[in-house]
């Protein structure tokens, strides 16, 4: 099976085959074959993509899916009412089938912007049952992702047999949904439970994402890893926010992967974006939506929040590192990065065409830069992943989004009764 892109802008994110203004891009059984200015595949599927930007699809490294349904309720939270609002007093009313349709039109909403591959922070495990319908939820979509099971927040409960369960009976490292362990880290447990954590992944050959922050207490939870020997080249650390230079040094050099959520970390008072210190540290940053309750879900409006955020600190840093780091940098976070991330001959075919015709953004003069200052969801007009097209002008494929939607509505008001949360607002959690 060969489809022929044809006639495109190609931003490819890699350094090899650069940006090139006018090109034609192979795709067979689900992988790049062949970039050059004209192909001639005269058995290939062409999709038409002269006054399109090709490029790779984004990579978010750290959403928590499963909480689609309350999207903007909380915009006005604080972290620590965020902890009240979705973990204490919303959360204890889901039932698998909301997680289901939650993480099922959370990941819908992320196919359609252009996210091709994105990591599911899931901490909504209540039972096996929950999970499982988290899982599900990711396979009925046609997008990359990598469930992150997580025990959640603010617990020490044995997880072993049920990271077992998950890793032998549902998830390899064969299908487009893979599996991660999300840690609870040592601000949220004991080191020793850590380390038991970190050893079960290492057993079973799993990556793992944490949530590190100090909240401004000066701690130095980055040191204890390290001193305790519990830093990894397979870790990622969502936030880090006021984490010390000399602790952003022990990641680098122990090769650990960062994850930022800018537009949460700013608006929940959890701290700046520290893009530009984890770049003087040696490190690349990923980007991340976080939670809808709060943010949007696109990662056009997360890296200009990103940009903007660093440009007004000290001016330095520039629309192609944030491109990588919502691509390059993000697929090697989820240790994807020899299969996506970039247009590279031999990598899977996950990939974005995007409205260079569109007037908010026409006549695209500089390609990357209009990307990350003025780039916004309503451009991506088709999406591929592994070759498949999953989004054809302008719409998903295959998908009966209004039933879906319907659907999601009733969860919603049902969760929302039970747990006694407004919906418009002015439901201001205690912090």
């Amino acid at each position: 099976m060969r489809t022929l892109i044809t006639g495109g802008t190609v931003v490819s994110m890699d350094p090899a085959v650069g940006t090139l203004a006018r090109a034609d891009l192979l795709i067979t059984d689900g992988v790049i074959t062949e970039i050059a200015e004209r192909i001639d595949a005269p058995d290939a599927e062409v999709i038409e993509a002269s006054g399109r930007i090709v490029m790779p699809g984004f990579v978010d490294t750290h959403r928590h899916t499963w909480q689609t349904a309350f999207r903007g309720v909380g915009v006005d939270w604080t972290f620590m009412q965020y902890l009240v609002a979705m973990h204490d007093t919303v959360k204890p009313h889901y039932r698998p089938e909301d997680v289901y349709l939650g993480n099922l039109l959370g990941r819908l909403e992320a196919l359609s912007s252009g996210v091709t591959t994105m990591l599911d922070w899931f901490h909504c495990a209540q039972t096996p049952e929950h999970t499982d319908a988290a899982v599900t939820a990711l396979r009925d979509t046609a997008g990359r992702s990598v469930f992150g099971f997580g025990a959640g927040f603010r617990t020490s409960d044995p997880i072993e047999t049920e990271v077992r369960r998950i890793r032998s009976g549902l998830l390899s490292d064969d299908g487009l949904v893979t599996m991660a362990l999300a840690l609870r880290g040592p601000e949220m447990t004991t080191m020793d439970i850590v380390a038991e954590d970190l050893k079960l992944a290492a057993e079973l050959g799993l990556r793992t994402t944490v949530h590190i922050e100090t909240g401004g207490t000066g701690g130095r939870p980055i040191a204890e890893l390290f001193e305790h020997g519990l830093l990894r080249d397979t870790t990622t650390f969502v936030h880090a926010n006021g984490i010390s230079d000399d602790q952003l040094r022990m990641l680098a050099d122990a090769g650990s992967s960062v994850s930022i959520s800018p537009d949460v970390e700013l608006k929940m008072g959890i701290g700046l974006p520290e893009t530009g210190r984890m770049l003087a540290a040696g490190l690349r940053p990923t980007l991340s939506t976080d939670d809808s309750p709060a943010a949007g879900g696109d990662m056009f409006s997360t890296m200009r929040t990103a940009f903007a955020a660093q440009r007004g600190l000290d001016g330095t840093l520039g629309v192609r590192d944030v491109l990588e780091f919502a691509t390059l940098d993000g697929a090697d976070a989820c240790g994807l990065g020899t299969r996506t991330g970039s247009l590279t001959p031999g990598k899977d075919a996950d990939l974005i065409l995007l409205r260079a015709d569109d007037l908010t953004v026409f006549p695209f003069n500089n390609p990357v830069g209009t990307i990350v200052a003025a780039g916004h969801p309503g451009l991506v007009d088709t999406v591929l992943v592994a070759g498949r097209v999953v989004k054809r002008d302008g719409a998903l494929v295959d998908v009966d989004l209004h039933a879906l939607q319907a659907r999601l509505l009733e969860s919603r008001n049902r969760i929302a009764a039970a747990a006694g949360v407004a919906l418009d607002g002015t439901w201001q959690p205690p912090a």
